[in-house]
């Protein structure tokens, strides 16, 4: 019998919900299921039906608990770029699918699994929630862009002393400092979830895209060039079939009907 695939998909409601299946490996991030969520990515960006992706671990232990420690302990200095680069464009493509993404974390997110959780576009948290990034204790940093955005989410002084003491935080200190959106009770957070991305996939499309482009890309350049960057993309809002609905419906008092245009 051929093993059972590490990532299911599911589609309903224009919500694709991605969830890492490897409870007993607490959802550690192997090469396997990287491929998966590799081909899941390019495929869900094609669909037309998906407007916007859930991403969760199975099992009540773990959203994901890192990267896998065996195939991490093997690398020698000449393979570690190539291992760095495929996690680092995987959770990018991920970041700039076009499609907002929630992350709905439960349990552990430790290393690469608070790194994909970081490279989604928000994150909701279970009570018993807790996030850190314990490479050092490997005696390693993390490779799969997680010094770079936990520090423009929380700042560089709480990124490094996250980072450089290897301790997890709980979900109410991770809401507190910015690095979650919202906490909730356990069996609320699949829903609340659903609810959130069901609500932006029912956005304009394209004005998604361009927004989440405005706040993301603008983190890394001055005022003057974000600001730059957002009149830019605010006009080719103005373009689109969808705005010209989106204004109609608003003076017609009705919901508007996006077609992503």
């Amino acid at each position: 019998m051929p093993a059972p695939a590490p990532l299911r998909i599911e589609v309903q409601s224009g919500v694709a919900t991605l969830t890492l299946d490897r409870p007993d490996k607490l959802n550690a991030l192997n090469v396997e299921l990287l491929e998966e969520l590799e081909h899941a990515l390019e495929a869900l960006a094609a669909d037309a039906r998906v407007g916007a992706l859930v991403v969760t671990g199975a099992g009540e232990r773990a959203f994901a608990a890192g990267a896998d420690v065996g195939e991490i302990s093997g690398l020698t200095p000449e393979r570690a770029p190539a291992f760095c680069s495929r996690g680092q464009k995987l959770f990018l493509r991920l970041e700039r699918l076009g499609k907002p993404s929630v992350a709905a974390i439960r349990g552990f997110a430790l290393g690469g699994g608070l790194e994909l959780a970081l490279a989604c576009t928000l994150r909701l948290a279970s009570e018993d929630a807790r996030l850190g990034l314990p490479e050092i204790k490997l005696g390693l940093i993390p490779g799969y862009g997680g010094t770079q955005r936990l520090r423009r989410l929380v700042g560089a002084g709480r990124a490094l002393e996250m980072i450089l003491t290897a301790e997890p935080i709980e979900a109410r200190e991770a809401l507190r400092i910015g690095l979650v959106n919202r906490v909730l009770p356990a069996a609320d957070l699949l829903p609340a979830a659903h609810d959130l991305a069901a609500s932006l996939a029912r956005q304009a499309p394209l004005a998604v895209r361009y927004a989440c482009e405005a706040v993301l890309a603008g983190a890394g350049e001055s005022l003057e060039r974000g600001l730059d960057r957002e009149a830019r993309l605010f006009a080719l809002a103005c373009a689109t079939e969808d705005m010209k609905e989106g204004t109609r419906a608003f003076l017609e008092k009705r919901p508007p009907r996006f077609q992503g245009r």
